[in-house]
């Protein structure tokens, strides 16, 4: 059976992807707004929304909500991007009419009662405050502030305690009509799901989207820097980035095989070089993050304070050797595991409907996983060494250390290198 997509009356897209063998079903809206979506007076009003959904609607309350679901022996989830927010559902087959129903109930009438609002509020306070007290995770919040400061895209997703603390119920009801717009979401489902019954439920849950309001975003715009902070930890958090490239660039699948050349396994090269050679560090990775309109690539280890001048150098000598000597054997591990990773979700439920959701919000389609694997293979070694030429050279660099930091080279002295 084949995936089929509809657009309703108020523009809402809806996808249907069967897999007749399940008995389960994966469903969920994904809405195009997220952080940078966000103006600075709104900085993180976008997650505050996603927790509030499932805290009562004008039908049920929050334990209505969690106890339907589990009733029926299912979950809901959601989460809150830079880009996008999702909100899903595991199911039987037999229950996706509850699933859509309870989507389109937390999505449309919400109800916000200020105490669910006063104690979810004083939740994230203690979310925010323990990724502050997470370094590895914290990290990432400076760095991409680093890169991207005073602009949406660089601020972070959570906001701060004193911006969460001062929404009310109707700064975030404006937010949720003027940003939760039919043709900003889509509602895709996949596993044990017939198209035809999909559409009927999305007409029936979603008839009170709107189609009007705020569909704008400002443009990114990376600058770089450096971001340091000394803490008395066991070990140096430290992560670097160089502008990246969009999801629509020519050269977005060579990205994707170049950071799983340098950093995306056991045998890579910075896994290769950092860890088992020199014994520099026990955890180092890159990742190729990509936005609509720019992106980063960024690399992350975590080191000790006598490892991280070397680090640091040997580090950036492995990304400038990326740009005048690559190999076939390597790029071709690079582009097997990649594709893996895609052929291994497809045979997850959760795992497609989010694929086609991301992918229709991105690119206006859903692409399919041979066309994926077709464009992967597509890439040459000539390809990833070029845009590793293009990445790490003639470029500001973006640092974040945290940690026993005294030790680690000047900012100065680390973006010349790139230069």
């Amino acid at each position: 059976m084949e995936l089929k997509v509809s657009t309703l009356a108020n523009g809402l897209r809806v996808i249907s992807d069967p897999m007749p063998n399940l008995e389960t079903a994966a469903v969920g809206i994904w809405v195009d707004t997220g952080a940078r979506h966000e103006t600075a007076a709104e900085n993180g009003i976008s997650h505050v929304l996603e927790h509030m959904a499932f805290k009562g609607t004008q039908r049920r309350t929050a334990l209505d909500i969690a106890e339907s679901i589990e009733a029926v022996g299912g979950h809901l989830n959601a989460y809150t991007s830079r880009d996008q927010t999702a909100y899903f559902a595991r199911v039987l087959k037999n229950d996706v009419p509850l699933a859509v129903d309870i989507l389109g109930d937390i999505l449309q009438h919400s109800s916000f009662e200020p105490e669910e609002l006063a104690r979810e509020k004083e939740v994230i306070v203690q979310e925010i405050g323990q990724t502050f007290d997470t370094p590895d995770d914290i990290i990432f919040d400076h760095l991409q502030e680093t890169a991207f400061p005073d602009q949406p895209i660089g601020r972070s997703i959570l906001g701060t305690a004193e911006g969460v603390r001062g929404f009310d119920r109707s700064t975030i009801a404006g937010y949720m009509k003027s940003r939760y717009l039919a043709s900003k979401m889509v509602l895709s489902a996949s596993g044990g799901i017939d198209h035809d019954q999909l559409v009927a439920l999305a007409e029936d849950a979603f008839s009170d989207l709107s189609d009007e309001g705020f569909t704008g975003m400002e443009q990114a715009e990376y600058r770089g820097g450096e971001y340091r902070e000394h803490r008395d930890l066991e070990q140096i958090h430290y992560a670097m980035s160089v502008p990246g490239v969009a999801y629509d660039d020519a050269d977005f699948y060579s990205a994707q095989i170049l950071s799983g050349l340098l950093g995306g396994g056991m045998s890579s090269r910075l896994f290769q070089e950092l860890r088992e050679r020199r014994g520099l560090c026990y955890s180092v990775f890159t990742f190729a993050s990509s936005f609509a309109d720019t992106g980063v690539f960024s690399v992350y280890a975590g080191t000790g304070e006598d490892q991280i001048s070397e680090l640091s150098s040997v580090l950036t000598d492995e990304l400038l050797r990326a740009t005048t000597d690559i190999g076939d054997a390597e790029v071709d591990r690079a582009k097997a595991q990649h594709k893996a990773a895609i052929l291994m979700g497809q045979e997850s439920p959760a795992s497609r409907s989010e694929a086609h959701a991301r992918q229709m919000l991105i690119y206006g389609r859903v692409i399919s996983a041979t066309e994926t694997e077709n464009k992967i293979e597509a890439v040459t070694v000539n390809d990833v060494q070029r845009l590793a030429g293009q990445l790490f050279t003639h470029v500001t660099p973006t640092v974040a250390a945290l940690g026993p930091i005294q030790n680690l080279e000047s900012f100065d002295v680390i973006s010349s290198k790139y230069m």
